[in-house]
Parts: C-alpha cells; sequence; structure tokens
C-alpha cells in the first residue's frame, strides 16, 4: 500500500509523517507521549489540554502538564480557557518553556470547560474566540493551531466559519472533530466536513475522529485532502498504529508487534510512570491504560481486571507475568485467585476516564 501522502509544516515545522497523537485529558501525559513516539511514526505530541486558569495561577499539576522531552519534539501546547487575557499569559509560559506549537483547544465538550466560556464554548461565541486568537497571534512568536469541533450544536454546523475566522486571526494550522458538541462522543465523526474546511482555508487542516486502523487513515487522507490526521482512543488500543500507517505509507512491510513486544510496552510504559510520579497515581494510571494494550488478546478482559485489583508495583508486575506466561503457554488465564472473574466486575474499567478535544 503506497500513497502520495506527505509531510507538511505549521509554518517551519515539519509534521512528519502527517500523523498526530491527539490530546486526551488523563491520558497523553508525558509518559504516554513518549511511550508511542518510541514506537515510531508519531509526526507531532499534543499536551493533554490544560487549564489556563490553573497555568496563570501556578498550580503545580497544570505547570506539571506543560513538561516535556526533547525526544518528543515537534511538540504543541493545548490549552483552554475563555478569558483572553489568560490565554495569552499561558501561551507565553508555553513559549517560554520551549513548545515548538501553542494550541487553542475549541473543541473539549466537558461541562466543566464550557460553562467557563472555553472549549465547545468557544464555537458559540466566535466574537470572544476571535479576540483570544488575535490576542494570542500578538503575544506570541511559535505558531499557533487550534482544534475545533464540527458546532456547539447538532443544528449549528458551524466548523467552515469557525475556519475562516482563525485563518483571518492568524491560525496557521487547523484540527477538526467531526462532532459536535452536543454529540460528544456518540456516532460517527463527520469526515466530510474536513474536505469542505480544506477546499475553504489555505493553511494546512487535519482531521480528527474515528481512526482506529490503517486502511481507516489512508480512507480519510484519500476523501478529504486533508493534510494530517489526528489519533487519539486508537492509540491507547494500537500503540504501534503510528508506526504502521507510516510503514504502509513509505511501502515496508507493516509491522506487527508480538506478545513480547505487548509486554515489554507494558513494563516500559509502567518504569516510566514510576520515574514520573508517586507510586499510588503511577499505579492508578497503569490500571487505567494497561488493559488497552492487550485489547483482542486471549483473557485480556481478566487480565484488565486483575491489574484493576492490585494495589501494588510488585502485585502490578506478578499479574503482567501471570498473564504472559499463560498465554505463551497456551494456558487459560483465570485472574489473580485462579479462577475465573464475575465479568461484571471487569465493566468497571472498559471505559477509560478521558475526553479528547
Amino acid at each position: 500500500m503506497t500513497t502520495e501522502i506527505k509531510p507538511f509544516k505549521i509554518r517551519d515545522v515539519e509534521i512528519n509523517p502527517p500523523l498526530v497523537l491527539s490530546p486526551m485529558a488523563g491520558v497523553t501525559d508525558v509518559s504516554f507521549r513518549r511511550l508511542l513516539k518510541r514506537r515510531g511514526g508519531v509526526g507531532l505530541s499534543v499536551s493533554e489540554f490544560i487549564s489556563v486558569e490553573g497555568l496563570t495561577r501556578n498550580n503545580p499539576k497544570s505547570k506539571r502538564q506543560m513538561r516535556f522531552y526533547e525526544d518528543e519534539r515537534p511538540f504543541a501546547v493545548q490549552i483552554f480557557g475563555g478569558q483572553p487575557e489568560r490565554m495569552c499569559m499561558a501561551a507565553e509560559m508555553a513559549q517560554e518553556v520551549g513548545a515548538d506549537i501553542l494550541d487553542v483547544n475549541c473543541g473539549c465538550p466537558a461541562p466543566k470547560v464550557v460553562k467557563h466560556g472555553g472549549g465547545s464554548g468557544l464555537l458559540k461565541d466566535h466574537c470572544r474566540l476571535e479576540q483570544i486568537l488575535k490576542a494570542i497571534k500578538k503575544t506570541i512568536t511559535i505558531p499557533l493551531t487550534v482544534k475545533i469541533r464540527a458546532g456547539f450544536y447538532d443544528h449549528t454546523i458551524n466548523a467552515v466559519d469557525t475556519a475562516k475566522l482563525a485563518e483571518d486571526c492568524g491560525v496557521e494550522h487547523i484540527a477538526l472533530h467531526g462532532r459536535t458538541k452536543e454529540q460528544g462522543y456518540r456516532g460517527l465523526a463527520n469526515w466530510d466536513l474536513v474536505r469542505q474546511v480544506k477546499e475553504v482555508v489555505r493553511v494546512p487542516v487535519s482531521g480528527s475522529g474515528d481512526v482506529t486502523t490503517i486502511e481507516g487513515a489512508f480512507a480519510k487522507f484519500r476523501e478529504t485532502g486533508c493534510d494530517g490526521v489526528l489519533i487519539g482512543r486508537g492509540a491507547m488500543a494500537n500503540p504501534w498504529i503510528f508506526r504502521q500507517i507510516e510503514d504502509a505509507m513509505h511501502g515496508r512491510p507493516i509491522f506487527e508487534p508480538t506478545l513480547s513486544d505487548k509486554r515489554a510496552i507494558l513494563h516500559e510504559y509502567f518504569d516510566m510512570l514510576r520515574e514520573d510520579m508517586p507510586e499510588t497515581p503511577a499505579i492508578n494510571r497503569m490500571k487505567q491504560l494497561a488493559g488497552q494494550f492487550t485489547r483482542g488478546l486471549q483473557g485480556g478482559a481478566l487480565f484488565r481486571t486483575s491489574i484493576y485489583h492490585s494495589h501494588t508495583v510488585e502485585e502490578v508486575l506478578d499479574r503482567i507475568e501471570e498473564y504472559f506466561e499463560a498465554i505463551e503457554a497456551g494456558r487459560p488465564y483465570y485472574g489473580e485467585a485462579g479462577a475465573p472473574i464475575e465479568p461484571q466486575i471487569n465493566a468497571e474499567i472498559t471505559d477509560c476516564n478521558f475526553f479528547s478535544s
């Protein structure tokens, strides 16, 4: 499978390959971003979306969310908020820490974000959005980008108008998630809107929503003419998806992770978490994502439940070894207690507590 899909530039920042790790709250922290960057194929990493209220009031958690490593570049900091002054202060802080790009979140549908005028709230207040973008543009010298949604309400689809406004304000890349705020994460993203936006603006346009396979990514490029594709939840289930898409772009054999690779990535991720945060938060984050990496494997649901009920580093490591030893030996995996675990227990952890803008 080959194609003419090419890298693109956001001013002087090359996005190569044209694949972006989509920001996801509670997921795309520094450990997760580095984990995926090491797998290959990530052209641009984006921080979790960061509250400008927290940043400008010196909230330690917000400041930690801006941290990144050199091997993550190019790297974008994404901020959200509804006050131009605070947005400018936060944008300046992102530039000062060395981010390559400043991204404004105009897509998050969470009520706690929208009620303060941030995220998707900006889609129904173009006057405020214009004020914010123009003010930030005067404040920073690094490229300014936005992530938007189809619209606020299902009956007010205004992505094209929002994109035109953003371009007029000096925005240099537009990422569109083809769902409305009202839609949340239900149904399918409307990628035809990505095509429509691409046809009316001169800056690069990327699309977001529902890309979970190599074929799906190629279809989006082909059908919309977009410059880039964002992948979020698909990367949680398959951390190698970026590398696989890049392999396909270049006509290379597509990398297929072995059981050994899947075991190793769990250990690597847990090591990174423990280096970055105290033991209890590291274990909790491991519980959130470990099961995602083993989806589709025999006994994966029981493994997720076993991890969920682990409370120490040693227990987590033991569960990983027990699970992969059983799979490699061709034995059924029954979880920690040696007997099947009730399926309803697993329901608690099948959906990660996150949201992507």
